[in-house]
């Protein structure tokens, strides 16, 4: 337990009206009769040191990712890598990489049809190359990181457009975590890392970005089963392309770019004969300048659409895009795929929320009102609570758009909340006579990541069969909640159960509630 867990935990054995005295009591006797043996301390000291080791190595490689990773673009070459590890130990341990090597491609199918490594897949790899060895594992892992650090240079100038772009990224992923479920921030963000670049190591370029996502295509399908939809471009671009849809069977480049899964530069439209131009009022003549089209891929490397740049409003007839700035690109289009499915992820979740509360209503009467909140960061590394679903005792509910955000400052009457959130364990409580049962969503590594307040009004507690139906809600939606978060943070294809879960690709996040009661229900039978 740690100290918000175990406070939280002897808050709810003793309830809200035990007296001071007993309180001591209390303290007195867990004082006198808690006990832990030798083996026991050794255990706990053993695991400590076993978690402390393992954030170390992570964070070892990772600072190791990004040394390599210069122009932050978010994936490292295999075949570059592959190449300087073979001369690890003057070649002798070739051997050991391409046991290695074959081992990654089995685990991640997606490195060896792209080639590139995610810091995770880097990671495995040179664990894996690791336990090639004999000898010791740790000492093979340092080993391998200082030979590696030293292939790596980089001028004082290269260090700080790193630092730099590595700054206008992490905004990208910010915006996602702080904008509830809104993806608005999201392209504001990244349209602003494309303009402090261009102005910073770009030659102050004048470019035009818009964002375009895969859908299926319903209405006509005729034109090809998917389409290209513009969902956020820059300002002065948003008459001419926002909302437009691009067809397989238009002029344009981008569907090639899906398909080779590759970055498509065209250094002159002008010569090209294959560009779809949105702005049907510019000359023709006016129609030069580059274009250039990347490929917008998830943790899986499956396209789901696309980030486009062009200087058709540049003046200068030789503004081009150079090789650094274009791996920044890719960098911009790795930021923005991770932030985009962090907000489905919380999309997701809430899709959850919904579907569980619909099922809970009908079953339980004498619960008055649910809220859900989700967690998103705060102000100097203090988090906030963002009020996302207000349901009311008719089962009405009422998802908030703009959601109110509480920090605890402000929200002394809602303190039970955050005790909530720290402890990640249920609290109970009373305001002005009415009961709250405030219980934890956790992600995958027991952190709280939403609430469910659940009011019951004057009653102390729920009928024994409103409880049960309340506990076995809650345990669908944590299983349900688990299996979004671990679908986003493996690297492999989605395991499907029900058929429905692959109708029209759309994984449905309310239905794996219902999965996972029903698969509940078969094993009950």
């Amino acid at each position: 337990l740690t100290l918000p867990q175990f406070v939280q935990l002897m808050d709810n054995f003793v309830g809200e009206e035990i007296s001071l005295p007993t309180v001591k009591r209390l303290t007195a006797f867990i004082k006198g009769e808690y006990k832990q043996t030798k083996e026991e301390k050794m255990q706990q000291l053993e695991k400590v040191h076993r978690m402390s080791h393992v954030a170390q190595r992570k964070q070892l490689l990772e600072t190791l990712f990004e040394k390599w990773d210069s122009n932050a673009c978010g994936s490292l070459d295999l075949k570059e890598v592959v190449a300087v590890l073979s001369r690890f130990k003057a070649g002798m341990g070739k051997v050991a990489l391409m046991k290695a090597k074959e081992q990654l491609c089995s685990r991640y199918p997606q490195v060896s049809r792209v080639g590139k490594l995610s810091p995770k897949a880097f990671q495995t790899f040179l664990e894996l190359i690791a336990s090639e060895f004999t000898g010791n594992e740790d000492e093979t892992i340092d080993n391998l990181v200082r030979f590696l650090t030293t292939r790596v240079e980089k001028s004082h100038t290269e260090s700080l457009q790193s630092s730099a772009r590595r700054k206008w990224l992490q905004d990208i992923q910010q915006a996602a975590e702080t904008s509830g479920t809104s993806m608005e921030p999201v392209y504001k963000a990244v349209f602003k890392a494309l303009s402090q670049d261009m102005e910073a190591h770009g030659d102050n370029k004048r470019i035009s970005a818009y964002i375009a996502l895969l859908e299926e295509n319903q209405l006509s399908p005729e034109q090809g089963q998917v389409l290209l939809r513009y969902v956020a471009c820059t300002a002065d671009d948003a008459p001419y392309v926002l909302n437009q849809v691009l067809h397989r069977d238009m002029k344009g480049v981008s569907f090639s770019a899906i398909d080779q899964g590759q970055p498509i530069y065209v250094p002159r439209v002008q010569l090209h004969g294959n560009i779809h131009f949105w702005n049907s009022d510019r000359p023709v003549e006016e129609r030069k300048g580059s274009l250039l089209v990347l490929p917008l891929h998830d943790a899986c490397w499956r396209v789901f659409g696309i980030l486009g740049l062009d200087t058709l409003q540049d003046q200068c007839e030789k503004s081009i895009f150079l090789t650094h700035e274009i791996t920044f690109y890719e960098g911009v289009c790795h930021a923005f795929s991770k932030a985009y499915h962090h907000i489905c992820m919380r999309e997701n979740v809430l899709q959850v929320a919904v579907t569980a509360l619909d099922w809970l209503y009908p079953r339980t009467p004498s619960i008055h009102t649910v809220t859900t909140y989700l967690v998103t960061p705060g102000k100097d590394k203090n988090y906030a609570l963002c009020k996302m679903i207000t349901t009311d005792n008719t089962g009405k509910k009422e998802i908030h758009s703009s959601p109110v955000v509480l920090l605890r400052e402000e929200n002394l009457l809602r303190d039970y909340l955050f005790k909530c959130t720290d402890s990640s364990e249920v609290t109970l409580t009373s305001i002005h006579g009415e009961h709250h049962i405030a219980v934890p969503l956790h992600d995958l590594s027991r952190q709280t990541l939403g609430i469910f307040d659940i009011s019951i009004g004057q009653h102390k507690k729920l009928p024994p069969e409103e409880q049960k139906d309340l506990q076995k809600m809650l345990k669908m939606a944590q299983a349900a909640c688990s299996e979004i978060l671990q679908r986003c943070l493996e690297e492999t294809e989605p395991t499907h159960v029900l058929e429905a879960e692959r109708v029209a690709n759309v994984r449905h996040a309310g239905i794996l509630f219902h999965r996972f009661m029903l698969q509940e229900l078969r094993e009950c039978v």
